[in-house]
């Protein structure tokens, strides 16, 4: 994989993103030279009492497994949660109880979460290899990717997709594993060793890609509809010029958006590409996205709530800067975001005042969560799985 012409280089980016999340490694302003040498600037906010004024309670909790140096999200199907281990643990759940239907191993260590539809449940590990198993926990067929992959495999459309960190994105036949198509990109000098995600639409695969470009891929042929720009590279030094895209593109009706570290973030058509707006702003983490606002949580750790038709900031809430807040979800009445020592905080989705706030097991909370009726669902990354819900 090309990350670096210089060994040191390639070193301090393993602790961007995915590797952040292990001790030591922080953000990416404790490497970057260009950032303030004031380091208490970067300091992670105190969490200060409030008065709550939603009611939040665990609903259940289970121990799945850590997720060591990797990104883990969970995937939901009807009422089942899927969510794997970097140990090669897979476990489906019930999403009322949390009980346990079954645990297997994939006979080999994991490096990114599960993707799933009705038949089939795809995770994949640091070697290359993609796995598909169907919904009773039994291997269906094993690919060999062309190198690591450290997001979850997208599934629908009659496939399964995964991104690989040489920045070739694959399709895999759902049924039998066999390749339908790949593409190809150009690996930048320098990018973050973060996770971008693959989100599947009616008719094509939308891909985050580092360099700070959002492509559609024809799920029949792979053929590349159009492609986005959500970050262009700027500044001197190969470090300054890092734009790459974070999480997965979200997708609601005709709009799909993204971010991108040190870019921006965007809107487009998802049918044509053309782009509805854009606005400069810098995120480890991807959009969150409902009917009305795109949020996302900053790279300096503010909640932002902008108008999903042209990009207009409606609130931002600074009070947990430097946090490394997870991807924002909008539930109900407020907007949830994780942070790294597992808090989860609620936000109004409205003005972005904090509603209430819920401790987990301490493990970083980077991902997403997933949302079943009254539960939203997180995995840390210290391997626990907690149902939330609020009255």
């Amino acid at each position: 994989m090309r990350i670096s012409k210089v060994k040191i280089a390639a070193v301090k980016l393993s602790c961007a993103m995915t590797i952040m999340l292990i001790a030591g490694c922080s953000t990416i302003e404790s490497w970057n030279p260009f950032a303030s040498k004031d380091k208490s600037k970067n300091l992670p906010a105190e969490l200060v009492e409030f008065k709550s004024t939603m009611v939040v309670k665990t609903a259940w909790e289970t121990s799945i497994g850590d997720g060591d140096r990797f990104l883990f999200s969970p995937a939901l199907i009807g009422d089942a949660v899927y969510a794997a281990a970097a140990n090669g643990n897979i476990t489906r759940l019930d999403a009322n109880t949390g009980k346990v239907s079954w645990r297997i191993d994939a006979g080999m260590p994991l490096s990114a979460g599960v993707g799933a539809n009705g038949d089939t449940v795809a995770v994949a590990s640091d070697k290359g290899a993609v796995l598909a198993f169907d919904t009773a926990g039994k291997l269906r067929w094993r690919a060999q990717a062309s190198s690591e992959v450290l997001s979850a495999p997208a599934v629908g459309g009659g496939l399964v997709i995964v991104r690989s960190v040489d920045n070739r994105i694959s399709a895999y036949d759902i049924n039998t594993g066999t390749r339908k198509w790949s593409v190809q990109r150009t690996v930048p000098t320098l990018m973050l060793r973060n996770a971008p995600g693959i989100a599947i639409g009616k008719n094509a695969a939308y891909a985050a890609l580092p360099g700070g470009r959002i492509i559609a891929l024809s799920l029949n042929s792979g053929v590349v509809l159009w492609e986005g720009v959500v970050g262009d590279p700027k500044g001197a030094t190969e470090l300054e010029r890092i734009a790459d895209s974070a999480g997965t593109p979200m997708l609601i009706d005709r709009d799909v958006c993204t971010i991108a570290f040190q870019g921006k973030v965007a809107c487009f058509d998802a049918v044509n590409g053309a782009a509805r707006w854009s606005k400069d702003m810098s995120s480890y983490a991807g959009v969150g996205l409902d009917e009305r606002f795109v949020f996302v949580a900053d790279e300096k750790g503010n909640v932002n709530a902008l108008t999903r038709d042209n990009g207009v900031s409606v609130w931002r809430n600074g009070k947990l800067s430097y946090r490394r807040l997870s991807t924002p979800f909008s539930f109900g009445r407020a907007v949830v975001v994780g942070d790294y020592q597992g808090f989860i905080h609620f936000l109004s989705r409205e003005d972005g005042a904090l509603l209430a706030r819920v401790k987990t097991d301490k493990g970083t909370i980077f991902a997403a969560p997933v949302n079943y009726g009254a539960h939203l669902i997180f995995q840390t990354q210290s391997g626990t799985m907690v149902a939330l819900a609020t009255e």
